[in-house]
């Protein structure tokens, strides 16, 4: 089974988009344009992604050398019919678990007003979008585990590399836990219902249905 490569599909559209720039810039500049290339910095849409496949690496190795025995863990997903993927997808004794990977700088905090909706907030911006991409792909994985066993749990987690969750207290968003790689392993290992075998079926489901990106 094809578990998968944290980041590749990142790390591949990083390395497209930084090669269709270079050459642009040498069809423009056959003269100087290595010279411009070497002096230029990266554009932002180019670091963005090479940033969250560093996110997605970071958080495949804590996984890797933190989860128990009795978990296993897909990494970068592709959804059919669609250019988007999942990060992570982890087979757990507690069920199934989603896994989006952040890589961001600041502190994360959620603000829940008397009046209007909650919001997440990143280094003082509004990340609130981040949840709506998570709880889709939850939906997502959920309607696929429902055909095959509608009594396994399908839970979602937003996991933090680089920013700085509350050291108190444990924050969440709608139900969906916001953690820590560390902190996510743990909850991963926890002991549930959800036997061996069951597992098996469950991962070569997810394996067939969200091939490696």
């Amino acid at each position: 089974m094809d578990l998968g490569t944290a980041g590749a599909s990142a790390r591949r559209e990083h390395e497209r988009r930084r090669a269709n720039r270079h050459q642009r810039v040498n069809d423009k500049h056959p003269r100087i344009g290595k010279v411009l290339l070497a002096l230029a910095d990266e554009p932002q849409h180019e670091t963005a992604w090479a940033r969250g496949a560093s996110g997605e690496e970071r958080v495949a190795e804590a996984l890797v050398k933190h989860r128990g025995d009795a978990v296993v863990v897909l990494h970068d997903r592709r959804i059919p019919k669609s250019r988007a993927n999942i990060d992570h997808l982890a087979v757990t004794p507690t069920g199934v678990w989603v896994i989006d990977a952040k890589r961001y700088k600041g502190k994360v905090a959620v603000s829940s007003p008397l009046l209007g909706s909650a919001k997440l907030t990143i280094g003082g911006r509004d990340k609130t979008t981040l949840m709506d991409g998570l709880k889709k792909q939850v939906a997502l994985v959920r309607a696929v585990i429902s055909e095959i066993a509608p009594d396994v749990p399908v839970h979602g987690a937003l996991c933090f590399v680089d920013a700085d969750l509350p050291l108190l207290g444990r924050l969440t968003f709608d139900g969906y836990p916001l953690l820590y790689p560390k902190a996510l392993a743990r909850r991963l290992n926890q002991h549930g219902p959800v036997a061996a075998r069951q597992r098996r079926e469950l991962l070569t489901q997810l394996a067939n249905h969200f091939p490696a990106a």
